[in-house]
């Protein structure tokens, strides 16, 4: 299982402060993860602030689709 923002993200960071692989990436006001990159280690569902973050097995599918379809048209959020 990924994990996958949905849209209560307020875009703080938090999520890509702490990710060790750098899977987020940032549109004009969200992040979503890259489910290609993500290796599943839970950090920034628990750093989240908003909950906007949740496993893929918890998130309705329409996240799932957006975080991917997202992910490879936006910058990678921390490089």
């Amino acid at each position: 299982m990924v994990s996958v923002v949905n849209d209560s993200c307020i875009k703080c960071l938090s999520c890509a402060e702490v990710c060790p692989v750098g899977a987020f990436h940032e549109g004009d006001t969200q992040v979503v993860i890259n489910p290609d990159d993500c290796i599943d280690c839970g950090v920034c569902i628990s750093e989240c602030p908003q909950g906007a973050i949740s496993t893929d097995a918890d998130a309705d599918e329409k996240w799932v689709k957006f975080n991917e379809e997202m992910s490879q048209t936006w910058p990678k959020a921390k490089e």
